[in-house]
């Protein structure tokens, strides 16, 4: 005998199936922007094998974190100039109707007062949520980035990321990982530094530091110093004190099976002046190796030049010529403690490696880098 329905109720109702999660399509864009304390950037790419290719990009020197150093504050002018380059971000995100990304902000944010007031009128005034990433999680995906650059022969790695805020820095012991997995253990490291368990051969960080000091605050510290070539030496010396409590700093490195990735504007800029490029070539620089003893000799030409030879010369550039000496001063400093035949320079970083972790999470590159 059938079960009696209450009057007025109509069919007994439908056990309700709770749809599965929409995979993600790999047309899908996706979209990274890192806001540091110079420079805004921005990547939209589409997942392409176990890479990406780039769509659209943005980058402009914004120097949100001017002033900071004194005031403790983003200033009136800093936010003017930084919501209008987030407003272009804005409108090439709507342009190529992205649904996924990750946009963040980094050292200028983490240490202004006014920062919460900062990122309430950035999505009041553009529409965009920008959210104030950990160092640790930024020297992570900043190591992410570079794993492609590993070379199999490299047994102790140091991975330093040069921003205008702050320059991280990580320590990775890769001596019980077989040759041919070191560049995949680097990428398996976006889940975190500290080692778990895993089936697969990890890599080991033996520590990492975040210094906040990068090219716009190092600069800043020395600016009543009026001699060019004293202000660049002060500038080093006191980055490497920055350094003490980093626990590689005390023992010596050997040159074999060591190697430097370095990650920002001034290894870019010291490679392209190296290879004498008047015009910008990324596939010329990503990826180039260096010896200590070559980048000795750019810096060195650099303080020959002088702040007037630097602001003229077309290597440079009229964005990066007042700031290349406090990231060469930190850069000279990093290869004094740690000499060695293989820096590798890095056209890649933060932004690049927001884009692997949110497509490796989505599961949409083939054979995926994680």
């Amino acid at each position: 005998m059938a079960p009696k329905r209450p009057k007025g109720a109509g069919a007994f109702p439908k056990a309700v199936e709770t749809p599965a999660p929409k995979k993600p399509d790999p047309a899908d864009l996706y979209a990274a922007l890192d806001l540091g304390t110079n420079s805004c950037r921005m990547l939209i790419a589409q997942p392409k094998g176990s890479q990406f290719h780039v769509v659209d990009s943005f980058s402009k020197s914004v120097q949100l974190g001017a002033g900071l150093e004194a005031s403790g504050k983003l200033s009136r002018a800093s936010i003017g100039r930084t919501v209008q380059a987030l407003r272009i971000c804005k409108s090439k995100l709507d342009r190529h109707n992205v649904k996924r990304m990750r946009l963040v902000a980094t050292e200028a944010c983490r240490r202004a007062r006014n920062s919460d007031d900062f990122i309430r009128m950035v999505k009041h005034e553009t529409g965009l949520r920008l959210e104030i990433i950990r160092p640790e999680e930024e020297a992570r995906l900043a190591v992410v980035s570079c794993a492609p650059l590993v070379s199999t022969k490299t047994e102790q790695l140091l991975v330093v990321d040069i921003g205008g805020g702050s320059t991280e820095l990580v320590w990775i012991d890769l001596s019980t990982v077989p040759r041919h997995e070191r560049p995949r253990a680097i990428m398996r490291l976006h889940a975190g530094f500290k080692t778990t368990d895993s089936p697969f051969p990890a890599a080991k960080v033996v520590d990492w530091i975040s210094v906040p000091l990068g090219v716009a605050t190092l600069k800043d510290q020395f600016n009543d110093v009026d001699d060019d070539a004293a202000r660049f030496a002060l500038m080093s010396w006191f980055f490497e004190e920055n350094l003490a409590d980093f626990s590689p700093y005390a023992h010596e490195q050997a040159r074999e099976g060591f190697q430097i990735i370095g990650t920002s504007g001034t290894v870019t800029t010291v490679a392209a002046s190296f290879l004498g490029l008047k015009r910008y070539d990324r596939n010329k620089v990503d990826g180039l190796r260096m010896t200590s003893d070559q980048i000795d000799k750019v810096i060195r030409w650099y303080l020959t030049l002088g702040p007037e030879g630097r602001r003229r010369d077309p290597r440079i550039g009229r964005d990066r010529h007042a700031l290349i000496m406090s990231g060469a001063a930190i850069l000279q400093a990093l290869l004094r403690i740690w000499p060695t035949d293989r820096l590798s320079v890095a056209d890649r970083g933060l932004r690049e490696g927001l884009l692997y972790a949110q497509m490796s999470a989505d599961g949409v590159l083939e054979d995926g880098p994680f």
